[in-house]
């Protein structure tokens, strides 16, 4: 039979049940769409995080407490063993190699007259920090050593504190009180959006040596390394380790480059990128089901017409195209009003949250869901091809 007849039949018998059509089309497009939402938001994870570190530079190195399979408390909860004295002996003993900036992590409350800010989240740290980390400051300046040293109480904060705080009001020069503490504020941080519903401009930067006495601890919660050049990284990276030892053990920290913090994310990134595509081809799946079932109830009910047809010359072989190319044509609809509806979808997300459509994942998405209709389709397709005449013009 010629294609184009067979391709206007299959058009013709689903028209003739539109309602039905779109209901069978409608698992292909649940699991197409889905399949391009949630790996769209597992790529867009993945090029946020390795942008954000990739822009605080090459030559840049992590301590971060612990190691894997050592150090862990009760609950199997990380030990941390990093003190701010490691922290200067790694700046002094690296001088000519590279600039340690050690940092103190913590969520407390910021007020200002009648208004306040809760959540914000308060750094400490030195007054290396900015140009080790590429931090930008708009308007004003971050603190000095002599600062750093003295305990003086300046702050920095970030645009989303200074619009809650300061909504008609310069705050260069303003108190602002953090926890219990009155700071006065020198500088204002350059905008830099949310991640993960986490505002990173709901931030208070203030000197390590009063983040201490404040909060209380004597922990740092990490250290940044910038080695002088890029050349000097592994260098650096094996003599920071050989001075840290001098204190800890190996199970006490990790010095990791920033080429093995983005190797471990990506891998970490395409786990959930495929468990997230996986979750998603399992709708697809059902509804290849579908797809065959009411291919299955189409054979029945169409038994007459298979007869009358094979009667009058119709070969397997155009009964077996017949039908498995309505399977295909109700996949392939599925599937591209899935791409489009995943894609907008996708975009709109991108307005909120990291999001970004790959042309892998349409592709694959796409072929799965051709896949599906041949594969759904084939056992509706034999049934109807092997029905033998006689009997299916008898059929009631």
């Amino acid at each position: 039979m010629d294609s184009r007849e067979l391709i206007k039949l299959a058009i013709t018998s689903l028209t003739a049940n539109k309602l039905r059509s779109i209901l069978t089309t409608l698992g292909i497009i649940i699991g197409v769409f889905a399949i391009i939402l949630l790996v769209s938001l597992g790529s867009g994870l993945q090029k946020y995080i390795t942008g954000q570190i990739a822009g605080l530079g090459s030559n840049l190195l992590f301590v971060i407490p612990g190691s894997a399979g050592g150090a862990r408390g009760p609950g199997g909860t990380i030990t941390n063993k990093l003190l701010l004295s490691d922290a200067q002996n790694l700046d002094i003993r690296l001088r000519n190699l590279a600039d340690v900036a050690p940092a103190i992590q913590e969520t407390t409350t910021a007020k200002f007259k009648n208004k306040t800010d809760k959540g914000v989240i308060v750094y400490g740290t030195t007054a290396k920090y900015p140009q080790i980390v590429n931090i930008t400051v708009e308007s004003g300046t971050w603190f000095t050593p002599g600062q750093e040293r003295s305990g003086v109480k300046v702050a920095l904060i970030g645009q989303t504190v200074a619009d809650t705080l300061y909504p008609n009001t310069n705050p260069l020069g303003e108190p602002i009180t953090v926890g219990i503490n009155k700071y006065s504020i020198i500088g204002i941080l350059a905008k830099r959006g949310s991640f993960f519903g986490i505002d990173q401009d709901n931030v208070v930067g203030i000197p390590i040596t009063v983040a201490q006495h404040q909060f209380g601890v004597t922990n740092v919660n990490n250290m940044y390394i910038s080695a002088k050049n890029p050349e000097l990284v592994s260098f650096v990276q094996a003599q920071a380790t050989k001075i840290l030892l001098r204190r800890l053990t190996a199970d006490d920290f990790t010095v990791q480059s920033q080429s093995s913090a983005l190797s471990t994310i990506t891998n970490i990134t395409n786990v959930l990128s495929i468990a997230l595509g996986g979750i998603a081809a399992i709708s697809l799946l059902v509804g290849g089901i579908g797809v065959a079932n009411i291919m299955l109830v189409s054979v029945t009910e169409r038994t007459k017409e298979i007869g009358l047809r094979k009667a009058l010359g119709a070969k397997r072989s155009d009964i077996l195209q017949q039908f498995l190319l309505e399977a295909i044509m109700l996949s392939v609809l599925g599937g591209a009003i899935g791409i489009l509806l995943g894609v907008a979808a996708s975009l709109i997300v991108s307005k909120f949250f990291v999001s970004e459509v790959t042309p892998w994942s349409i592709f694959l998405a796409f072929s799965f869901s051709v896949a599906v209709g041949i594969i759904f389709g084939m056992a509706p397709a034999i049934k109807a091809s092997i029905l033998s005449p006689i009997e299916a013009l008898r059929y009631e």
